[in-house]
């Protein structure tokens, strides 16, 4: 509402300035009102667009890095308490079970020999996170 008064104002000012120097209108013609709102239009439209490029050309190369490098990877966990964790993480070839609490991660112990699990019983993403990863356009197969 305060927009529309001020644009009201503003366009009074122009209207009260140009009845007064008639001269100055036929010299100001490029710089007219109209000139300097389609100037500023085109402007925004040209920042807001260079937002856009750049969001997708972070998510891009985001992307391109995740797909590469996962070194890390949670084979299993389980809830041992409301909070606590369990967690089997895979760094390489060595497999680490670790503790997880909403103070502190802790490796409790090493495995001398790693634990082979069948890719169908690693731990699935649930039916939400999954949909959300389709939205996005992020593929589960990728990861493995």
């Amino acid at each position: 509402m305060r927009a529309g008064a001020a644009f009201a104002g503003l366009l009074a000012s122009q209207w009260a300035c140009a009845a007064a120097n008639p001269a100055a209108t036929t010299a100001a013609a490029p710089g007219s009102l109209g000139g300097q709102l389609a100037q500023m239009v085109f402007g925004l439209l040209l920042v807001v667009g260079l937002i856009f490029f750049l969001a997708w050309m972070l998510r891009r190369m985001q992307g391109a890095a995740v797909k590469g490098g996962q070194v890390i990877e949670i084979i299993g966990s389980r809830a041992i308490g409301p909070r606590d964790r369990l967690l089997l993480v895979q760094v390489g070839k060595e497999q680490i079970l670790i503790g997880h609490t909403p103070g502190s991660i802790e490796a409790l112990h090493v495995l001398a020999e790693p634990v082979e699990v069948p890719a169908t019983a690693r731990q699935a993403a649930p039916e939400f996170a999954q949909r959300l990863m389709e939205l996005m356009g992020k593929d589960q197969k990728d990861k493995k």
